[in-house]
């Protein structure tokens, strides 16, 4: 089986109008995929991003530039799920029902390369 991690794109306003009902309903259906993903075997791990928080950090001509938070931003990665899956096949069919897809966001798939980790 390969490592995937899942990264959830999101709009940074696009809840901000749920009743604190709504939110709870929404951590519920994430919990919930969570455990089944877990039960299934799937799930390595995960994590929801601090909301409004961040930097990028590049090289340019100058030297190093670290910007943030993203107020321009119109889309932010809010947190990511790490699965494993036999091929990227299975990983988007295991994504399927996220609840993160539901929502008009979106869940970009990488294959993490475990030929370059170091050893313990």
């Amino acid at each position: 089986m390969s490592k995937f991690l899942l990264l959830l794109h999101e709009e940074p306003t696009a809840a901000s109008n749920y009743s604190p009902q709504q939110m709870q309903d929404l951590i519920q259906e994430y919990v919930d995929w969570s455990a089944r993903m877990a039960q299934a075997g799937h799930l390595l791990g995960g994590q929801k991003l601090v909301e409004g928080e961040g930097r990028i950090v590049r090289q340019d001509d100058e030297g190093l530039v670290v910007d943030g938070p993203f107020s321009e931003t119109k889309e932010v990665i809010g947190g990511f799920f790490m699965i494993e899956a036999d091929d990227y096949d299975q990983a988007v069919q295991l994504s399927r029902d996220c609840p993160h897809v539901r929502y008009g966001t979106r869940i970009e798939i990488r294959e993490i390369d475990e030929r370059h980790q170091e050893e313990e």
